[in-house]
């Protein structure tokens, strides 16, 4: 029989958000771990600057070979699994009664009022609440997980906070503050605003358009760039030209992961705009290292975990247009605002929501669970005394339904023993 491996990851794809979580996990187990991509990668995810399955020393392809890929799976010491909806990796391992970390996006983007799907329901019962009672945790990527899996009566008591962990730039951050701004037409230094995103509906890519409509008429000088294409570029070009905005809005197409850092390492103010369909969102991650004062819909994934509403960010109700566009106006025309969002942001992001601090914690995780032993080369780690918010990478995740998700983000909730003030 072949030596079991230690820790094995079983997802869809190794994307380029999961890199980095990855080589700090090879890395802490000394080379112990393996990950599993159960799919070839699409070439539109190539063109999109994904990596290649290539040269990566912790990668193993089932497609490739499926036997050896099951036996790691079944004879792991344990196994995170997640990024595909096909049970069929885990299945014999689950009923061998073997742990199981489970990580997961939400379950109902589109409405939670799918759960009283019979067929739904059977499927969830299936993959999830029959292991209730069992080794089985859910690390929930995105603060909407743990409502969602409530309502099916999944994992009590074994959901934890998780996210996606895009690489982390460390800065000089007076060097980084102190670049942003861009430059208008009169040769002036002015805010620069930055919206980055597939242009499809649920990203809505009008909004940015929208809101240099709505500044450009307060009089407000501006500069704002749009990375991205899709299906809906071309109502976006068209929106440009008809509120007259071409001397304030630049449209700069799909740029690679690197230039939309670039980006970003210049902008002042960064708008997410995408909706409830947004199960984590990657973007918020990068933006808020790269000192970004982000504006963001309140039904994100990624934004109750990272920001606290005027601490480390602004966040906005899904749908209020307007709140966006008062909300960015606010921080255009407050300087001192926007770079202390974006320093605490930063903060955020460097001291806590980072790929080495998640691994770590899900060790650490997974020896208090009695699953594994701690690697030698585990240590605790101090997180930034600037961190805003006490949900935190395999901390517990509070079950927080929709309706009372933006008043907690806002600090006006009933659920704010889970934040700390700065």
């Amino acid at each position: 029989m072949a030596e079991k491996t230690r820790f094995v990851f079983v997802s869809n794809y190794l994307n380029h958000h999961q890199i980095p979580f990855c080589k700090e996990m090879y890395r802490l187990l000394q080379g112990d771990f393996v990950f599993i991509q159960t799919e070839p990668m699409e070439e539109e995810r190539l063109r999109m600057g994904w990596q290649k399955p290539e040269d990566i020393a912790f990668l193993r392809l089932f497609y490739e070979e499926p036997e050896a890929c099951r036996e790691m799976v079944l004879n792991a010491e344990l196994v995170l699994f997640g990024g595909t909806d096909e049970e069929a990796y885990i299945e014999e391992r689950l009923e061998a009664k073997k742990p199981v970390i489970r990580y997961s996006e939400r379950l109902y983007k589109t409405g939670q009022w799918k759960a009283v799907s019979p067929r739904g329901l059977r499927k969830k019962y299936h993959d999830h609440t029959r292991h209730r009672n069992e080794a089985v945790y859910l690390l929930c990527a995105g603060a909407y997980v743990p409502s969602d899996f409530h309502i099916v009566r999944a994992y009590p008591d074994k959901m934890f906070c998780w996210g996606y962990f895009p690489e982390t730039v460390r800065y000089d951050v007076d060097t980084l503050m102190n670049g942003k701004g861009a430059v208008n037409a009169a040769g002036e230094r002015v805010p620069y605003l930055l919206w980055a995103a597939r242009m499809i509906d649920w990203k809505h890519p009008d909004l940015p358009v929208k809101t240099a409509k709505y500044l450009k008429e307060k009089g407000l000088n501006f500069r704002m760039g749009i990375i991205g294409g899709g299906a809906l570029a071309g109502k976006v070009e068209s929106l440009v030209e008809e509120y007259a905005l071409s001397d304030c809005v630049e449209l700069l197409g799909f740029l690679s992961p690197k230039e939309v850092r670039g980006q970003m390492e210049q902008a002042d103010i960064f708008l997410v705009t995408s909706d409830r369909q947004e199960g984590w969102g990657a973007v918020v991650n990068e933006a808020m290292n790269s000192g970004c004062a982000v504006v963001a819909d309140h039904m994100i994934g990624a934004v109750p975990y990272l920001i606290t509403h005027g601490r480390n960010g602004m966040v906005y109700r899904s749908g209020r247009e307007k709140e966006l566009y008062t909300l960015t106006e606010q921080l255009v025309r407050d300087e001192s605002l926007r770079r202390e969002l974006g320093r605490h942001a930063y903060e955020t992001i460097t001291g806590v929501w980072n790929a080495e601090n998640a691994a770590q914690s899900l060790l650490r995780l997974s020896v208090r669970l009695g699953l594994t032993e701690a690697p030698d080369t585990l240590k605790e780690t101090a997180q930034t005394k600037h961190f805003v918010t006490a949900l935190s990478p395999c901390g517990p995740a509070p079950v927080i339904s929709e309706r009372k998700m933006y008043r907690f983000v806002h600090g006006t909730g009933t659920d704010q023993h889970h934040r700390t003030g700065l």
